[in-house]
């Protein structure tokens, strides 16, 4: 490959992320990011030195793309995965490939929300309450209110206002749950289904609904003993108030509503899948506190468009992925990684939760695009307790582009990794194609298609309906 003639030493960009870190600058080393980011294909060219842009500047050699990352290498990229990943490439087999990092940040996003992003830069205030407000004192609309983040809660608000970055998301999950002897515990399909109310691609409210962010809902497919069990989370705007969760079990055949700390367990036996713990913003902001950024650094990140499909060899039919790693070979995905320039590592403590299991999360985010590439959460003593693990892609490559509503290749998450390191079980899920049931991924008008999904899918009736279908 050829790099560009260096103006600086090697450690510089590093160098400066370390003392960035401490004074909420802005995103970008050599050149502040944003105003970077409309300008061309190769948009962090100008915001980052070589060393942040290529994996092989940045090993001095010893890992390139097209190279395998095993416990026979590792110790390369050991500053640049979390705790969890190291320990899983050293100990478990598990192994990782590298690929070019994504130039384009355009890439890493939905059209829409990227447009939305652009056009309200500088227009969010963080309200004295702890909410996110337009400088009206409305509700927030498109797009990330802070896409050059000066603390941890406005990182922390880029994630948690829009979750999957689609007004309407539908993901249809296939889940395999394994045991701390590597075999095969449980297998689920389930739907998992968000509805913004405000935060919106469009900058309006959905049915008049200002006082609310969202409504969430998962209901479960297979296996038949399995099938019916159902949630709905309604969460208001005002991050300070604990979300309505109410969850039918065919069971009981009837609904009953869940205490808070119902979001640090399981919500079926055997998958280590947590309410808290998706899109590293599970839980409102307001009802965690003590934000900060503890550094800004480098990172390895799945963030890239060969996650789509399973990546090499992957069943492309339903998006599932190859298996390998830990005691019987199917502990992990395969996942392509790629090094990430620039990356806010962000601290919080479950303040609203004097129960929680949880003492502490830590959450490494993408200052590209405000979504985070890894995340670790804590027991009370301070012990690592359960990485998730995302993977992401733009919907598109040589074979196959699927496209939003806005004409522009999809964007969403393609597969997690959740480990709980204590049980040490593991349960990774891909966002399939279709499962169980005849339900299938897709994002807004794309998959409502004229439906009404809030009366389908998103209420105390509907899920009562979906758990005895």
């Amino acid at each position: 490959m050829t790099f560009r003639i260096k103006k600086y030493d090697f450690d510089y960009g590093r160098r400066m992320l370390l003392q960035k870190s401490a004074v909420g600058a802005a995103a970008g080393v050599l050149a502040p990011l944003w105003p970077t980011i409309a300008d061309s294909a190769d948009n962090t060219a100008k915001a980052y030195p070589e060393e942040l842009l290529h994996i092989e500047a940045y090993t001095k050699g010893k890992i390139k793309p097209g190279d395998v990352v095993t416990k026979d290498n590792v110790e390369a990229v050991k500053d640049l995965l979390d705790p969890v990943a190291y320990m899983h490439v050293k100990t478990m087999g598990r192994r990782i490939h590298i690929v070019e990092s994504t130039k384009d940040v355009t890439k890493l996003y939905p059209a829409p929300y990227l447009a939305g992003t652009l056009r309200n830069k500088g227009k969010a205030k963080m309200g004295a309450d702890g909410n996110v407000y337009d400088q009206a004192g409305n509700p927030w609309g498109a797009g990330m209110p802070f896409p050059d983040p000066k603390n941890g809660i406005e990182a922390t608000a880029n994630l948690t206002l829009s979750w999957g970055r689609h007004d309407y998301s539908q993901y249809a999950v296939r889940d395999w749950d394994i045991a701390p002897d590597g075999s095969l515990a449980y297998q689920y399909d389930f739907v998992w289904a968000e509805l913004n109310t405000t935060a919106r691609n469009d900058d309006k409210v959905w049915n008049g609904k200002k006082d609310l962010l969202r409504y969430q809902s998962v209901w479960f497919t297979a296996p038949n003993d399995t099938a019916g069990s159902s949630f709905l989370n309604i969460w208001s705007y005002d991050q300070r108030k604990f979300p309505e969760l109410y969850g039918y079990l065919p069971a009981f055949r009837r609904v009953r509503q869940f205490p808070t700390n119902q979001r640090f367990e399981p919500l079926v036996p055997g998958i280590t899948l947590f309410l808290s713990d998706a899109w590293a913003a599970g839980d409102p902001m307001g009802t965690w506190g003590n934000y900060k950024i503890v550094e800004r650094k480098p990172m390895l990140g799945a963030i890239g468009s060969r996650n789509f499909m399973g990546g090499r060899g992957g069943a492309m039919n339903n998006y599932e992925r190859p298996v390998h790693g830990g005691p019987k070979g199917q502990t992990f995905h395969d996942v392509y990684m790629e090094l990430v320039p620039e990356c806010l590592v962000v601290d919080a403590e479950p303040t609203g939760y004097p129960r929680a299991p949880v003492g502490k999360k830590r959450t490494w985010i993408d200052v590209r695009n405000g979504m985070y590439v890894a995340y670790n959460t804590y027991d009370r003593r301070g012990e690592i307790w359960k990485t998730f693990e995302p993977h992401y892609a733009q919907y598109s490559n040589e074979k196959l582009t699927i496209k939003d509503d806005s004409g522009q290749p999809a964007w969403s998450w393609v597969s997690v990794l959740s480990h709980d390191l204590q049980a040490n079980r593991m349960s990774r899920f891909v966002q399939a194609r279709e499962v169980t049931g005849g339900y299938k991924s897709g994002y807004d008008n794309s998959i409502m298609k004229g439906e009404d999904v809030y009366n389908k899918y998103l209420t105390v009736q509907a899920i009562t309906r979906l758990g005895t279908v």
